[in-house]
Formats: structure tokens, C-alpha cells, sequence
């Protein structure tokens, strides 16, 4: 699973050719016409983005579909992350956009907003298979404009072979706290084998699921800033006391690792106890550290407000509003959610399936690592709660947002009380209104 962020030159593209669109679409509403049978041959067009593998398993999956439906030919356009929402954005704007579109959840609201996006709703899908919260990830104001495809969850990445060469004993991650978290790196970091303790993670998942763990939020329904400057205090405060304790490294270290490739981050070279990992990167990281590395919970979960831990959608399937093939559309969402061989074929290429019934079809099929993921996943579907809202359009931003204040603080250029209220405010003036 990628959790590729966009660049702030990226953003600035998408804003100028979203608000170009917004104009085309004008008054073209999002697909009130329920789908309607179609006669004769058809053509559709369903676009992603992804890596050579999810590239050659989609193509197949596309094959399939075709041989199986002589009425219907998907055409396939695929792209690399940057250039992708480059030319969505281009193509939304001169109404020429795919009719299937492979969509990620910072950008859902922004095109679902502006009616870019039809209300999967009106169509006959079989969603019986996804968990109605899971569902929910992809509505913006009671609407469907995102089917999701799959989904994950954050949690902690362990290395046994670093605890055990530190003499340090897996923790119970069933009642561990933030101050267990922070004196077990702490003994990893002394232990005078080389390796940090803990990782540091401050992307806007790990600030959601600090929030939530203080009965607070980032965002709340209707897209509003609404996260509580203590709250911000009390997040970049635990972050400096983890490097200043010694669980986890200096600053300078700590920004390169966030900035690192997989296969670069200490983790990966087996420099590093715990780290935050989405569930569907075990497999990844467990292949560059050559160890079997372990998912655990997050730390402070039995003792918070409110547990912070859900399941994130990685990606969605969007139709365009403007599409003239809905019943074709609906028949191959239908085939990417619901199919037993599209879901042989993409296996857990775009995230853990949210089918429930696939996930539990395609098992036997995957590698130690993957059965080890989804394992954990459902081991935990009893204490996840409904995820956050889904980002407001322009929200996206908080990513370089968030990392540039953390950084600031971590070098002692700010405090987190003088940071606080200024982050908030940039991040609500960075919301579309």
C-alpha cells in the first residue's frame, strides 16, 4: 500500500485546474439519471496510478472482465502519482474525464464537492461484503463518490531480533501506554547494541489518533478545524520527550527517517525497535529487514478518552458524473468489489480487500506476511472505531503544514505553546470554503 503524500507544487496544479472545473460543471449535477440498460458495444475508460505490479495484476484484472463481457471493453490509462492527478485535473476541467477513476481519500472531497464525482448511490452495487463504517469512508455529505477498495490500519511495527539482541521482552500491546512506549525505547536505545529505540511519527494519522485518544478531533463533519491547541501542545511535547529521553534519536535523525525510503529507514536496516507502520506495509518492511517483524497495537489505547485506532481506506473507485455508460460502470465496479477472480488477481495489491468475503476467500493465496496483516487486522475489528471524516477539500495541505512545525520544534526554533494556535490557523485558512 502507498501512502505516497502530494508535493505542495502538485497541490497548487490540482487547485488551479479544480477550480477550472468548477466552472464546467456548472449546473451539471452528479448523475440523477438512475443507470439505465444499455444496447449495443461499449467502451469505458478506468484510470490508476501504482507501481509496475499493480499495473501488469490490473491489466489482467481488465482482461478478464472484457472476455467475460463481449458488450463491454474497459480501456485502462495508467500513470505514475505526480503526473496522475496532473492530468485528472486537466481532464476533469475539459470534460474529458475517465469514467472509472481510481481515487485517494485526500482528494475525494475536492472533486466530490464541485460534482466532479457521480453518487454511486444511484447505482446497483453489491456492497453487502463491506462494513458499513469501512463504506462510509468514501460519502461527502450523504452522497457515495468513493468506493473503497481496500483497507488498513496504523499501528506499531515491532522488530523481535533488535528487542531480543537489547534483552528487552515484547510488550503486552493490549494494555501498553505512551510512557511504556517511551521507556522501552528507552532500554533499547542504552542497551548498547546500536539501535533507537522508537520511531516518530507525525503525519496527520498519527496527530488524528493523538487527538482521538484526548476526546478530540482534527476536523469535525462539516470539514471544520476544530482540534484544541492542548491538544497540539500535548502532541509535539510527547514528541520531544522521546527524542530528548534518548527512546528515540536526535532531530536531524528523526527528519531523515521520515523522509527515507522503505528500504532506507532504520527500521528496515534493523537499527530501530518500534516504529508506526500501516498494517499493509509488513510485508514491505519484513522483506527489506530480512526478520519477521511483528504488528502491534497503538500504545495508549486502554487507557484513552476514546481509542484512536480505525481503518483507513487506501484508495477508492470513482465514476465520473459526466460518465454516458453508468450501467457499464456499474457492472465493472461490481466485478473489481465483488469478483472471486479479480480478487485472486489483485490479491492485497490496493490495500487489505474491504470485501470481507474476498479477504477471506484469497487467504490461502497470500504470502506469510500478508496472512500475517490481515490476521491483525481483524484481530482488532472489535476495537476500531469509525474513521475520521473524510478530508476537507484543500486539507490536504496539512501534511507539509504539520511537518514543517514539528520540525521547527524539534529544533528548538519554537515552542509547542507559540505553535499551536499559529498551525491552526494556517491550517483553516488552507481549507476551500
Amino acid at each position: 500500500m502507498m501512502n505516497i503524500q502530494p508535493s505542495r507544487r502538485n497541490l497548487i496544479q490540482f487547485s488551479a485546474a479544480i477550480a477550472v472545473s468548477a466552472l464546467v460543471l456548472t449546473g451539471c449535477g452528479t448523475g440523477a439519471t438512475p443507470a439505465a440498460e444499455e444496447t449495443g458495444p461499449v467502451t469505458i475508460r478506468f484510470s490508476w496510478w501504482g507501481g509496475d505490479a499493480r499495473q501488469k495484476a490490473t491489466q489482467k484484472v481488465i482482461d478478464a472482465f472484457n472476455a467475460e463481457n463481449p458488450n463491454i471493453t474497459v480501456v485502462g490509462e495508467y500513470g505514475d502519482w505526480n503526473g496522475y492527478w496532473d492530468k485528472l485535473a486537466t481532464q476533469v476541467a475539459a470534460n474529458d474525464a475517465p469514467d472509472i477513476i481510481q481515487m485517494d481519500e485526500k482528494y475525494v472531497r475536492e472533486y466530490g464537492d464541485r460534482g466532479a464525482l457521480l453518487d454511486l448511490k444511484k447505482l446497483d452495487l453489491d456492497t453487502s461484503g463491506i462494513a458499513g463504517d469501512t463504506l462510509k469512508n468514501g460519502e461527502v455529505d450523504g452522497k457515495l463518490v468513493g468506493l473503497v477498495t481496500g483497507v488498513a490500519s496504523f499501528c506499531v511495527l515491532a522488530n523481535p531480533a533488535v528487542l531480543q539482541k537489547a534483552g528487552v521482552a515484547m510488550p503486552d500491546d493490549t494494555t501498553w501506554s505512551w510512557d511504556d512506549f517511551k521507556e522501552i525505547g528507552q532500554k533499547i536505545s542504552e542497551s548498547g547494541t546500536g539501535a533507537t529505540g522508537v520511531g516518530v511519527g507525525y503525519g496527520d494519522s498519527d496527530l488524528y489518533i493523538w487527538a482521538r485518544q484526548q476526546g478530540d478531533r482534527i476536523y469535525d463533519e462539516s470539514g471544520k478545524v476544530v482540534i484544541k491547541p492542548e491538544t497540539l501542545i500535548s502532541f509535539w511535547k510527547n514528541i520531544q520527550e522521546l527524542s530528548k529521553s534518548g527512546a528515540a534519536a536526535k532531530p536531524s535523525a528523526i527528519i531523515e527517517n521520515t523522509s527515507a525510503s522503505l528500504n532506507q529507514t532504520s527500521m528496515a536496516k534493523n537499527e530501530m525497535g518500534f516504529s508506526g507502520a500501516f498494517s499493509t506495509q509488513l510485508t514491505a518492511y519484513s522483506a527489506a529487514s530480512g526478520q519477521e517483524l511483528k504488528l502491534l497495537r497503538l500504545p495508549g489505547e486502554s487507557q484513552a478518552k476514546e481509542r484512536g485506532g480505525y481503518y483507513k481506506a487506501s484508495m477508492f473507485w470513482s465514476v465520473t458524473s459526466r460518465t454516458k455508460h453508468q450501467k457499464a460502470a456499474e457492472k465493472f465496479l461490481n466485478y473489481l468489489t465483488n469478483s472471486q477472480t479479480a480478487g485472486d488477481i489483485m490479491l492485497t495489491e490496493r490495500g487489505i480487500p474491504a470485501n470481507t468475503k474476498i479477504r477471506e476467500a484469497i487467504a490461502p493465496k497470500l504470502s506469510v506476511t500478508d496472512k500475517a496483516a490481515i490476521d491483525f487486522t481483524d484481530s482488532i475489528s472489535k476495537d476500531v472505531r469509525p474513521a475520521p471524516p473524510i478530508t476537507p477539500a484543500g486539507g490536504s495541505t496539512i501534511v507539509d503544514i504539520l511537518s514543517r512545525y514539528t520540525s521547527d520544534i524539534l529544533f528548538e526554533r519554537t515552542t509547542p505553546e507559540k505553535a499551536a494556535q499559529p498551525f491552526i490557523d494556517e491550517l483553516s485558512s488552507s481549507l476551500r470554503k
